[in-house]
């Protein structure tokens, strides 16, 4: 039973179409990673931000103008584009079978699994949630399971978006809503008035990051060209305005909002890669100016709980040079902060979640999962040990801050995700009942280390079918990333499990320059330590054929992003250990993006891969590994390439020129005549819908 007040006309109508139409420019640049709707996980106050670099690149309009000159270069870029959409239609016909087989089979798994991009979140005793583009409330004390529905994307006009997050005021009279569209990466946040009848009270376009102060007062940062650098706060009260209260002034720093678990600060976080700031707002008194925590310095990150007159930080300050857990007054100076919390060497802190008498935080070593939950009462600590298949977990969102549960979901590339509970008061964890889906799971998981060149041990996670014989005969899928400390992304995807079910390896590479051994693992992965990662990546597929996991003629690699430096490097290096490689809107040409000064980003980018402007030293040493710069006439293996139209991230003109330069390589190569010299497929798939972080379930199917 549903009372939509929207069909009674009760919800005003608006055009929130117009604020969230894609760009009418393509802005161009560097990687990040690349996701299907993904968000910042729920009660998460670590860096989770992908810096990028971007490029302008206006097409010719659409629409009737005066006549204007198109200049050489857009001519040769529209001309490419053509031909590779031309090549692609006559390449993709024959592909049409198997592409029908998978798409079936992915449909029946996409009906049974669990989505986890569901919002849902509890609101005193009721409780909101979002599905198929709306947003539902449940009362506490219905007990017919009516829900009201409080807002609806189809209703407003704009059936495409979806929702990103969703805040609601503390008196429940206000609901602020982020809307995104696929072809974008800015947002519109739409301010509902919650009373009888939802109406709309306010659209704000471009918007990041939101958060209520009290009732009626919402701070809000807004987002350009992928920077957010202003803070503003609006109000709602009989004298309503908005007004700037904070503008970041150095590009290398990315700012979002912030509300502590107890409600009682919002933060405005100023951060760089490898530094940053807070400034504390008094949620009592939301019109005094923001408190500075701590002036930055070179090297130090860290971020800000509350809880009994006291600040948690989470920072990088102090030795080892990773993320521990300390505790202070907020007006003690950085030289009083006290140590509470320290992980074990090697050892991840990947989130925690401050609760009235407990934290608990989200630990990973090896590639295996664990909790550690501070008592803040008795003084103690206790360790928890999760299943040995998850890879991957995730919070719900805003959990209760004096609850007595910890709800949290689990899950790996083949397990659908699974909801647990830690009991506080019982101090233990509790799997959660849920629905039983016709799933066969044999999938088996086997943690690895392989000695890289200079003797670093690597981890590798392992998935196959359980009941698979023979498997150095088996087709072996390779995965890496290895940037921006950012961990392999190894949460649930209905083609992994179908890859386990036909017989297929999976292997996760967690190479140096990602995140899963903590932030030394990524500086020893960056900048001129960048060929760590590609050495790692070779003795990882090596150790797995010495294993008997396939062979060189079976196995394939597949990155997405900044992943496509590793993965083209390696196909110019090493292309006898792979058969194919599967990318997506790959980072390929380093040295020519790196070199653009005046793109918006660049100068964030040059803490992940140096300045080869100002050093001569890191222009050598980005040359050195640049997959366009070293592309040569050899065997290639088969390439496939995913790229995006309204991609605001990856240069699609570099893309371009990468493929043309390997396919000339490889028949080059092809053409000296020698026996067994083959031709590789070179694809190149040009989408105009989707973007770099974002892909619709129909779009990734279709992939």
């Amino acid at each position: 039973s549903i009372k939509n007040y929207s069909k009674n006309n009760h919800l005003q109508t608006m055009h929130i179409h117009s604020n969230i139409k894609p760009p009418t420019w393509h802005s161009l640049g560097c990687s990040g990673g690349v996701y299907r709707h993904r968000t910042v996980p729920p009660g998460s106050i670590m860096l989770w931000r992908f810096f990028s670099c971007q490029e302008g690149k206006k097409p010719p309009s659409k629409q009737k103008s005066k006549p204007s000159k198109v200049t050489t270069s857009e001519l040769s870029y529209q001309s490419r584009l053509r031909l590779e959409r031309d090549n692609w239609n006559g390449i993709a016909a024959r592909y049409k079978a198997t592409t029908k087989r998978i798409k079936e089979k992915l449909e029946e798994l996409n009906k049974y699994t669990f989505s986890a991009e569901s919002l849902r979140m509890k609101f005193g005793e009721n409780v909101c949630f979002t599905e198929n583009g709306c947003v539902f409330l449940s009362r506490a004390g219905d007990d017919e399971g009516n829900v009201d529905v409080l807002f609806s994307t189809k209703d407003l006009g704009f059936s495409d978006a979806f929702i990103q997050r969703i805040r609601i005021s503390p008196d429940q009279r206000y609901m602020a809503i982020s809307l995104k569209s696929e072809n974008s990466e800015e947002a519109t946040c739409v301010i509902m008035k919650l009373d009888h009848f939802p109406v709309v009270e306010k659209v704000i376009p471009s918007v990041f990051s939101f958060e209520w102060a009290t009732n009626d007062v919402l701070y809000y940062t807004s987002q350009k060209n992928l920077k957010c650098q202003n803070v503003f706060m609006t109000t709602f009260t009989n004298q309503k305005h908005t007004k700037l209260v904070y503008t970041e002034k150095d590009a290398r720093f990315f700012v979002d909002i912030y509300r502590t678990k107890d409600e009682r600060f919002l933060t405005i976080n100023s951060n760089s890669k490898t530094t940053s700031e807070v400034w504390l707002i008094d949620c009592r008194n939301p019109f005094k100016l923001p408190a500075l925590i701590q002036a930055r310095r070179k090297g130090v990150i860290y971020h800000i709980e509350h809880r009994n007159d006291e600040l948690y930080i989470l920072t990088t300050h102090g030795e080892p040079e990773e993320y521990k857990v300390i505790v202070t007054v907020a007006s003690s100076s950085i030289e009083n902060w006290q140590l509470v919390y320290t992980p074990d060497e090697k050892t991840k802190l990947v989130d925690l979640e401050m609760f009235h008498d407990h934290c608990i935080m989200f630990l990973k070593n090896a590639g295996h999962l664990y909790l550690n939950v501070i008592s803040f009462p008795s003084h103690s600590v206790q360790s928890v040990k999760l299943p040995a298949w998850a890879c991957e977990f995730e919070l719900e969102s805003l959990p209760e801050h004096t609850s007595n549960t910890c709800y949290f979901q689990l899950s790996s590339p083949a397990h659908p995700p699974k909801r647990f509970a830690y009991s506080f008061k019982e101090n233990n964890l509790i799997e959660q009942a849920v629905q039983e889906v016709p799933i066969i799971m044999n999938c088996h998981t086997t943690r690895l280390l392989a000695k890289s060149k200079d003797e670093t041990l690597v981890p590798i996670t392992v998935l196959h079918n359980k009941n698979c014989k023979e498997l150095h005969r088996k087709p072996l899928l390779v995965h890496v990333y290895g940037a921006y400390g950012i961990d392999l992304n190894m949460s649930f995807k209905e083609e992994k499990l179908m890859l386990i079910e036909e017989g297929w390896i999976l292997a996760y590479c967690h190479v140096r320059g990602g995140g899963e051994l903590g932030l030394s693992w990524h500086k020893d992965g960056c900048q001129h330590n960048k060929l760590n990662g590609l050495h790692d990546l070779k003795a990882c597929i090596m150790l797995l054929h010495e294993l008997g996991y396939s062979q060189p003629k079976y196995t394939a690699l597949t990155a997405a992003s900044a992943g496509g430096v590793l993965a083209g490097a390696l196909c110019n290096t090493d292309p006898e250990l792979i058969r194919a490689v599967v990318l997506q809107a790959p980072f390929v040409d380093v040295l020519n993006t790196m070199m653009k000064t005046h793109l918006p980003l660049t100068i964030e980018e040059q803490e992940e891969w140096g300045n080869p402007l100002a050093d001569e030293k890191s222009m050598r040493y980005i040359k050195s590994y640049c997959p366009y710069q070293n592309i040569k006439p050899q065997s290639y293996p088969s390439v496939f390439i995913t790229a995006y139209e309204n991609d605001q991230r990856v240069p699609l003109m570099g893309v371009i020129r990468y493929v043309q330069k390997l396919r000339k390589a490889a028949l080059d190569h092809a053409s000296t005549n020698k026996k067994g010299n083959r031709i590789p497929n070179i694809i190149l798939d040009i989408q105009a819908t989707g973007s770099h972080c974002d892909s619709s379930w129909g779009d990734s199917l279709n992939e």
